[in-house]
């Protein structure tokens, strides 16, 4: 495996992160973006509890295997999507646990590996899989219309000079496939202008095909859906985001879930309809930023935000529907 040099992940926030969460001995909480352990192993240090970690990457599962070796009986991996952790944990007799801390951003070896195609600052294959199988960035690049990818760009990527670089796209590919990270960065700033210092023209395009390569929109919305039916009441969730895409979904699910359906218009005909009450309360209603310190020794906490909710006590069954 090709690395630009040994790297190893900061995790962010991570006192925050088990702050959040309030681990105590006996409960059982969810790493459910293992990575490298950053999170498992300060909550398996802040109580005597058990940690489930989950990841889909295979880098991630091998060092979730060498926890269980450090941590026995205390911490398990499991090789999945967090968002299907409610069936991965009921395969293993699990229905309920106490905590589930989710990081969403790409680790620093997945951006550190050559190999592996995320980072536009290093030169290597368009793959961009987390999962390493399926389509990589370069299928999407090479295959699809004009139309979809400007969609996916500006969708994924907020990029409003997203024509413009599927244009190009299309354009280039028409002499020879698009296969690698330098080759895709480089024809993007060709055509969009650096309007930012600190922002490289590449960076929404190369966000954009993450996220649809490894649909992690759709997976974010499973991880919050499964977040209700998991935690307990008074559990508690702890998410960390990167970017507004990710932070938006979090905080409307959050405020869709933690409060009582409004009242209708008085001037509108009564009806029967009946008010839900809220699975989750918010523990700080605005999303909590890291310290200046972090962002100093860390720059890629710099656009991190977390949100900590803690569960009702009112019901909800398998179906999404509450009780």
């Amino acid at each position: 495996m090709l690395t630009a040099s040994p790297s190893k992940h900061i995790p962010v926030m991570v006192q925050e992160v088990v702050s959040g969460l309030m681990p105590h001995d006996g409960g059982i909480y969810v790493d459910g973006t293992f990575g490298q352990g950053g999170y498992s192993q300060a909550i398996l240090m802040a109580a005597n509890c058990q940690v489930w970690g989950i990841d889909r990457d295979p880098e991630a599962v091998k060092i979730g295997h060498e926890f269980e070796q450090k941590w026995p009986a205390r911490f398990n991996m499991i090789k999945g999507r967090f968002g299907d952790m409610t069936q991965l944990l009921a395969e293993r007799a699990l229905e309920k646990v106490d905590g589930i801390a989710l990081d969403l951003g790409v680790s620093s070896p997945q951006l550190d590996e050559l190999d592996r195609g995320f980072s536009f600052r290093l030169d290597g294959p368009l793959d961009m899989r987390m999962e390493k199988t399926g389509l990589t960035a370069a299928d999407l690049v090479n295959e699809l219309s004009e139309q979809e990818l400007a969609d996916i760009i500006y969708e994924f990527g907020e990029e409003r000079y997203s024509r413009r670089i599927a244009r190009k796209i299309v354009a280039v590919r028409k002499a020879a496939d698009i296969t690698r990270t330098f080759e895709l960065a480089d024809l993007v700033r060709s055509v969009v202008p650096r309007e930012k210092r600190d922002l490289d023209p590449a960076t929404r395009t190369f966000q954009a095909l993450r996220i649809k390569v490894n649909e992690e929109l759709k997976e974010l919305d499973n991880g919050l859906k499964a977040s209700e039916i998991l935690l307990k009441p008074r559990g508690r969730l702890a998410i960390v985001s990167f970017h507004s895409l990710e932070d938006r979904r979090i905080k409307n699910f959050l405020k869709d879930h933690s409060r009582f359906v409004s009242q209708p218009n008085r001037h509108a005909p009564i009806t029967s309809q009946p008010i839900i009450p809220p699975t989750f309360l918010h523990v700080s209603r605005k999303a909590i930023r890291p310290m200046e310190e972090e962002v100093r020794a860390n720059p890629r906490a710099r656009s991190a935000k977390l949100r900590v909710a803690e569960r009702t006590d009112v019901p909800f069954n398998h179906q999404g529907t509450i009780q």
